[in-house]
């Protein structure tokens, strides 16, 4: 078995083990890493490496699954990267007849009964204490794995169940009492600081093993100031007056949401939008909502420009044509995919959430790809609640509503 690897990607599969979370940029590299690991660590077989070194079948094969994103599923991309090893989700032709299962993390719960398996956790799912945290551990304590992603945690909240999943506390309540403080006078559990981050510290530094890659894409980041009808603005904000249903506000959900809609729909950015276009042939657009949609829809086929969706109601492919405009939709495909036959994405309106931004421009940063110079333009206007998001990503954290001053 002939496998190409970097050498950064070779130094993570000697430092991986059981319980390890595999870190990686976006677009490093880090499906094959995983899949090096478990053939070569877990079943004890043996790659032939940048043509060195001798191949030999798995020792002791035993079955993998797979939990991803679904549109990294649907995609079938984890298929391509087995089929490098041999492997395959028919066991018919997967190599020493391992059980390849491929699934995303919607139903993870299908699989809490599997024994001694091995399993590869695709991006960081596991956080907070719902239904997928409670799989996660069943799942943990009967098999062995490792966790592969890009952005592990922000804080030390983001590694609770990992650190329970590695023994290193019985649950929740142990970690909380040795290591939060709580902000008494808040109307839910807050965490306001942190104890003996040291022996925190300790534990991250077992877990995660880093992927430090070598590609030599250039992120060109331009920030194109829109406009904004102050007016509508102050009429939604001041008067909290739904200026499209014509009725109060009575929600603050709903009054940011029609703050956003009156920035985002500003004919700006479709301005903004068509002098990027007519620069590039192949463009991706990120957006938030249905209506933001509408208006890319209407730009792309009153100018005639073919154009495919990602998004909850369409899972559409990039179309292969000399031009096109592919929309998606943040929270449907903001990871989980890849594209090399651009290096240009407009981000319509902005993501509350940093991480979320972060995986949506790693779509063209990969490795593999021909391009050294990768453009990402922002559209931004000037009215304070993009002014707000803009802060709070500039700071690599998320925005929060209710930290905006109203």
């Amino acid at each position: 078995m002939a496998i190409e690897l970097r050498d950064y990607q070779v130094e993570a599969i000697d430092n991986l083990k059981n319980g390890s979370i595999l870190c990686g940029g976006v677009g490093s590299g880090k499906s094959r890493t995983s899949l090096a690991y478990f053939y070569t660590k877990v079943c004890f077989g043996k790659l032939r490496i940048n043509g060195e070194g001798q191949s030999r079948l798995p020792l002791y094969p035993r079955d993998l699954y797979i939990i991803t994103t679904a549109k990294k599923r649907d995609s079938k991309e984890w298929e391509k990267e087995c089929s490098e090893f041999g492997l395959s989700t028919d066991n018919d032709i997967s190599i020493c007849h391992i059980k390849v299962t491929i699934d995303s993390w919607n139903n993870i719960k299908k699989y809490t009964k599997v024994y001694g398996a091995f399993f590869i956790f695709d991006e960081q799912r596991v956080v907070g204490k719902g239904a997928w945290v409670k799989a996660f551990l069943k799942i943990t304590r009967m098999n062995q794995w490792i966790l592969a992603s890009a952005t592990p945690g922000d804080k030390w909240e983001d590694y609770i169940p990992v650190f329970i999943a590695n023994g290193f506390y019985k649950n929740k309540t142990e970690l909380s009492n040795e290591h939060f403080v709580y902000d008494r006078f808040a109307k839910y559990p807050k965490v306001k600081g942190y104890i003996n981050e040291n022996k925190l510290r300790k534990f991250r530094n077992d877990i995660l093993v880093h992927m430090e890659d070598d590609r030599v894409t250039v992120r060109h980041r331009e920030e194109i100031k829109c406009n904004y009808d102050k007016e509508l603005y102050r009429k939604i904000f001041k008067d909290r007056w739904d200026i499209y249903d014509d009725c109060p506000i009575q929600e603050v959900g709903k009054l940011f949401y029609l703050l956003r809609k009156v920035v985002n729909s500003d004919i700006s950015r479709v301005e903004a939008v068509d002098n990027i276009v007519t620069r590039f042939d192949k463009v991706i657009i990120f957006y938030n909502h249905s209506y933001e949609l509408d208006i890319l829809r209407e730009y792309c086929s009153s100018n005639e420009i073919p154009y495919s969706e990602w998004n909850g109601q369409k899972h559409e492919e990039i179309l292969d044509t000399s031009r096109w405009v592919y929309l998606v939709q943040y929270t449907a495909g903001c990871e989980g995919w890849n594209c090399i036959t651009t290096n240009v994405i407009i981000f319509y309106s902005q993501s509350y959430s940093y991480r979320q931004t972060e995986q949506a421009a790693g779509r063209i940063d990969r490795i593999n790809t021909p391009f050294t110079d990768l453009y990402y333009f922002y559209l931004r206007s000037s009215s304070p609640i993009d002014l707000a998001i803009r802060r709070a990503l500039k700071q690599k954290k998320n925005f929060n509503e209710s930290s905006f001053r109203l």
